[in-house]
């Protein structure tokens, strides 16, 4: 198991044009990705066939920085990079979490990985949300071909998208948006909100991708 998801927190702030867009990545030490670990174990049982494994220090940069967005180069994708440092670890699969970006809905802004932000008029008219983009890839240990898992728990996702009222869990107090941004990595409560919403993500995903076909 490897987890390339947690030293980084996205601090946005949004206006009514991508003009008023604001952004900023704070440097964050909140044990996210020992929280990943701690939840595919609690997903398998504390299966003891499930260990963690250490990848060297910026071996993930050209995944999230490639040199094109619409053509990767061999060595930009995950399953090569992971090939490049799991030779000796004879894994039957190889379960890679990470972040990405998407598009906030009903807007053309990017939400990048995980973070909060804040959108609105002015100083009043405003909202803020925490996300967690957080992707899940099965990679097989042998041939490092992607294991495809098309309709991951479905019945969960499909389940939280009929829900009537907001997700508690995306819904943030205005008071504890970060001014300025680099307030956040000292937030007791941004730190506990965030993995609660990592945790909730992370249950949903990960039955479907640990079960045997």
């Amino acid at each position: 198991m490897i987890s390339v998801i947690g030293d980084r927190y996205s601090v946005q702030k949004f206006g009514i044009t991508i003009f008023e867009a604001e952004a900023s990545e704070v440097p964050i030490d909140w044990g996210l990705d020992d929280l990943v670990f701690a939840r595919v174990r609690a997903a398998t049982n504390n299966d003891p066939g499930v260990r963690r494994i250490a990848y060297p220090k910026g071996v993930f940069e050209p995944f999230y920085n490639p040199k094109t967005i619409l053509i990767r180069d061999p060595g930009e994708r995950l399953p090569d990079i992971v090939r490049s440092f799991t030779a000796n670890a004879n894994c039957e699969r190889y379960l890679v979490a990470t972040t990405f970006k998407a598009e906030l809905p009903n807007s053309h802004m990017t939400l990048n990985g995980i973070g909060t932000y804040n959108q609105g008029v002015g100083g009043i008219l405003r909202h803020s949300h925490l996300f967690a983009n957080v992707a899940i890839t099965l990679i097989d240990g042998r041939s490092y071909e992607e294991i495809k898992r098309p309709f991951v728990n479905f019945g969960a996702n499909f389940a939280a998208s009929l829900r009537l009222t907001e997700d508690p869990l995306n819904k943030l107090d205005n008071s504890l948006f970060p001014d300025p941004p680099a307030a956040a990595s000292a937030s007791a409560a941004l730190r506990e909100r965030t993995r609660a919403l990592i945790t909730d993500r992370l249950d949903r995903g990960l039955p479907g991708y640990l079960k045997e076909e």
